[in-house]
């Protein structure tokens, strides 16, 4: 195949030869390509312009010591912390803000972020709930009992629904810490009839209960340079704004339960019995998993419950969260995991009761494994010692410990979607030790930082998975069905987290999309991958925002992406490029050849402009011979102008070159015969800018492809035209050919032959997996907790 330049630029009008052809350039400038400007916050000392920490970055820390007490016949927890707050900060801090998140589930306490209500079209006694007004108390949340000083001196609290501010006796001044001390309880909800992320199931055939110890200690808020106090309050959506410290926590529970935290356990000797202990020890070098608690030992726990009571102790370094979950129900399995990236040794865990083992069995040590393995080939390494997936019905995160879900039927059998979707929540939740627990994003604040992110290393490690594992976000054509609905539905991914209509598509699938977008057709992989790893490493254990994500993307990479955070992050236009139509021409023969000066200053180069990797390889492989530049001196008028060794000034060197170009256009006029050029005018008729992607049919059945980048519509953004000159007939040309730019109308993307439209049974099939995919949009029930 041969595309034509400076030949048929002498032997074509010059109009015909332009090869990008801009309609009007300039006509309609939306300002797409324009930088963020302003929309970004300044740089300063502690964020600086290329998006990494500035010299005089901080962030405080608070490090905490813990007990806790479950009453399992109360449904209770008591616990009673120390907490030490380091203010790192240039401030001096009149009081500290801290978290009740339990406080969520109080009727009286709760955030008061009411939801719209209409009545249902047939009111059942099932679905009567008489109304209380004012509401009563339902005995759910927080009861703080005591706050002191370390000396034991009262504080002065208020609780402000699910926040609490305690006034210091003292401003805490830059460089000081300050300790202090609260004891509390608060009953255990049941999280499958209540909803929330935190409490018990029961089984009813068992009669036992598993517990998810979440959200459940008095936590400190954030205090940054960009916000001050994150202390919005906790509607049970936007998840959480955590400062980093260390923990010591100590979980008194009944003695025939098994515990499992955030953290290494430190007193498995006195709380295992000698053959588990035994079993824990071979897992730590074993490759395969290995049961520490068995299926017969669960099963046998089940059946009686103990008197007595354990204490189990755990500590944790450098962790944003602690969470914990105990069960007398429990299968144990381990195996160990060594990072290479820093020769990391990590024991990779679950735990699942009897209803999951042939599912967790399996799959889930093996996914926690290849997941910590995979996402720090793409981020950082893994810096933990400990990686745990817990079977609780359920989908949410925590540093070294998630809990997911994956039921088998009651004969241990399981559909293929019930495993793909189990490993998809694994791999999600124990990503999220990647984002945000140690790049440690505000939650509250942005959904996606932490959501959409680690759903696009999500969509990369099932891939590793399995080349053919049912991905439900990530990929570009999976977005469509969101982006296809009408404009006042859509709402830009730079949305507040409670604010957020479609939570599912806007704050996972949308930026998990457009990140996969940019590696794969805007930036390339190696450009990429290198960014997004640099961001990662910039903001690993600290607390990055929007505009630091950004601007180390384009930082790390030499592309200016603000046209693509414009449109895709902050705006609601969807892609949508059609061929608009196709102008088909053959070369006039007997034209007059335009005078080489003319030609030239219709940018028709003569050198090329790039030396690409085929010219630096060709000149390495010693088997091509080229022309000597001995020949060409006394053959190519061409070569010698294009290197200025000769001159066109005078009427004489004038003629010279029409002579010349006469005698080339005689000599090649047979050859140009079958030459035709094809002029395809695109509309952006969506308003999101996008590369242009073709694949071009010929009548012999070869197939070509080309790429245009997106800065094409930067001077005419609603239309745009390309020119194409090929030495055979063309038969159809297909636009985004595979699908990789979200474009909501392929009927628009052909010219020529249209390809044979889909069977029923195939559109079935297609519109089929579009609705298990759309399934499971939000976290609110077990099922729905895939989505997580």
């Amino acid at each position: 195949m041969k595309l034509f330049n400076l030949l048929l630029a002498m032997l074509l009008p010059m109009s015909f030869c332009a090869q990008n052809i801009q309609n009007n350039p300039g006509s309609n400038h939306g300002n797409k390509f324009e930088q963020l400007g302003t929309i970004l916050p300044t740089p300063n000392v502690y964020r600086n312009a290329s998006g990494a920490p500035g010299h005089q970055y901080w962030q405080n820390r608070a490090d905490y010591e813990i007990t806790a007490y479950l009453d399992e016949e109360k449904r209770n927890l008591r616990g009673s912390e120390t907490v030490t707050y380091y203010n790192n900060s240039p401030d001096e801090l009149e009081y500290l803000w801290l978290q009740l998140d339990e406080n969520q589930q109080s009727s009286v306490n709760n955030a008061g972020y009411d939801m719209e209500s209409t009545l249902p079209r047939q009111i059942t006694t099932d679905r009567l709930k008489v109304t209380d007004l004012p509401a009563k108390d339902n005995g759910y949340g927080v009861n703080l009992e005591k706050v002191t000083d370390a000396a034991g001196n009262t504080l002065p609290y208020t609780v402000n629904k699910t926040m609490m501010r305690i006034d210091l006796p003292r401003p805490l001044k830059s460089g000081e810490k300050y300790t202090f001390k609260i004891d509390w309880n608060y009953n255990i909800p049941n999280r499958i009839t209540m909803g929330g992320r935190g409490g018990y199931e029961h089984f009813p055939e068992d009669g036992n209960d598993l517990y998810t110890i979440t959200q459940w200690f008095p936590r400190m808020c954030v205090y940054s340079d960009f916000k001050g106090w994150q202390h919005n309050q906790f509607t049970g959506r936007g998840e959480f704004a955590l400062p980093f410290g260390n923990y010591k926590v100590s979980m008194n529970v009944p003695a025939d339960h098994i515990v499992a935290s955030t953290g290494e356990g430190k007193n498995f000797e006195t709380v295992l019995t000698p053959t588990q202990l035994a079993r824990w020890k071979k897992a730590q070098t074993a490759s395969e998993p290995i049961e520490i608690v068995t299926l017969e030992e669960a099963k046998k726990a089940e059946k009686s419950r103990s008197k007595q009571r354990k204490t189990w102790t755990f500590e944790a370094e450098n962790v944003r969260d602690f969470a914990w979950t105990s069960s007398r129900k429990f299968i144990w399995d381990g195996m160990k995991v060594v990072i290479p990236e820093n020769n990391n040794q990590v024991m990779a865990m679950s735990l699942y009761p009897k209803e999951s083992y042939h599912l967790y069995r399996k799959f889930s040590t093996r996914a926690v494994a290849h997941t910590i393995l995979t996402y720090s080939e793409f981020t950082i390494p893994y810096p933990y010692p400990v990686a745990q997936s817990v079977e609780a019905a359920n989908g949410m995160e925590y540093p070294m410990i998630c809990f997911n879900y994956g039921r088998t039927e009651k004969d241990g059998t399981y559909s293929e979607g019930i495993k793909n979707g189990m490993i998809g929540v694994i791999i999600h939740e124990v990503g999220h030790n990647f984002f945000p627990m140690i790049v440690n994003s505000d939650e509250r604040q942005w959904s996606w930082m932490d959501e959409g992110l680690n759903t696009f290393v999500e969509y990369l490690t099932e891939e590793r998975w399995d080349n053919k594992f049912p991905s439900r976000r990530g990929p570009a054509h999976t977005i469509v069905d969101y982006m296809k609905l009408p404009k006042d539905q859509l709402e830009p991914i730079m949305v507040n987290s409670e604010n957020i209509i479609h939570f599912g598509p806007n704050a996972y699938a949308k930026p998990a999309t457009g990140l996969n977008i940019l590696r794969e057709t805007i930036m390339g992989r190696e450009i990429f991958d290198k960014a997004f790893k640099t961001y990662s490493k910039r903001w690993a254990f600290r607390h990055p925002e929007p505009a630091d994500f950004f601007r180390s993307m384009n930082d790390a990479s030499a592309e200016n992406l603000d046209w693509f955070w414009r449109g895709w992050f902050y705006g609601t236009d969807p892609v949508d490029i059609a061929i608009d139509k196709v102008t088909v021409a053959a070369p006039d023969l007997d034209a007059t050849p335009q005078p080489f000066r003319e030609v030239y200053n219709v940018d028709a180069p003569l050198l090329n402009s790039f030396d690409d990797i085929s010219k630096i390889r060709n000149r390495n492989d010693k088997s091509i011979t080229f022309y000597t530049d001995k020949d060409r001196e006394s053959q190519d008028f061409y070569w010698r102008y294009a290197r200025g060794r000769e001159q066109v000034n005078t009427k004489r060197e004038y003629t010279v070159e029409r002579e010349t170009m006469e005698k080339v256009a005689a000599k090649d006029k047979r050859d140009l015969q079958n030459i035709f050029g094809y002029q395809i005018d695109f509309v952006n008729k969506g308003g999101m800018v996008m590369p242009i992607i073709l694949e071009f049919t010929f009548e012999d059945g070869t197939k070509l492809r080309d790429k245009s980048s997106a800065q094409i519509w930067r001077k005419d953004e609603n239309k745009v035209s390309k020119t194409y000159f090929f030495d055979k007939k063309l038969k159809s040309i297909q636009l985004d050919p595979l699908r990789e730019t979200a474009d909501i109308d392929i009927s628009n993307n052909f010219w020529g032959q249209i390809p044979a439209p889909a069977t029923k049974f195939e559109v079935f099939k297609q519109k089929a997996g579009n609705a298990v995919r759309g399934a499971a949009q939000e976290r609110i029930n077990p099922m729905q907790a895939a989505g997580k």
